[in-house]
């Protein structure tokens, strides 16, 4: 289970709103399944298909969660249009198979879909998301 405060829901929500259409991405950080911090990114392919993070922002977010003591978690994207559901491209692109992989759908954007995946080897299994109210 990943637990989400509510505060960093919102946040990736509201980027996904903000940057649609284009796939908005991040990482998640914390520690015993529990997020502590949002790290928005930039999908330097601006595409509204598929999502590739900056490589400078990357190296920065991971010496910054080094420094905090945390671990990544998770990373996210939203699909603007598409179901909460990892594509044929985010299973042949997911090379981290201990980290789950959230996805903020807007196709029913009232309230968006949010769902979390871990996926290895192909194989999707789900991984239950609990928004915490703090």
């Amino acid at each position: 289970m990943l637990e989400i405060p509510r505060t960093i829901f919102r946040q990736m929500v509201e980027q996904a709103e903000t940057e649609a259409p284009i796939e908005a991405c991040g990482i998640l950080a914390g520690d015993n399944g529990r997020i502590e911090k949002l790290y928005k990114m930039t999908n330097v392919d601006n595409s509204s298909e598929h999502f590739m993070m900056e490589p400078k922002e990357q190296f920065a977010v991971a010496k910054d969660i080094r420094a905090r003591g945390l671990k990544m978690l998770a990373i996210y994207h939203s699909h603007p249009t598409a179901p909460a559901r990892p594509s044929d491209e985010d299973i042949r692109l997911s090379l981290m198979p201990d980290v789950t992989y959230v996805i903020v759908s807007l196709k029913e954007p009232s309230p968006p879909v949010i769902k979390g995946f871990l996926i290895k080897d192909g194989a999707i299994t789900k991984v239950p998301i609990k928004v915490l109210e703090r």
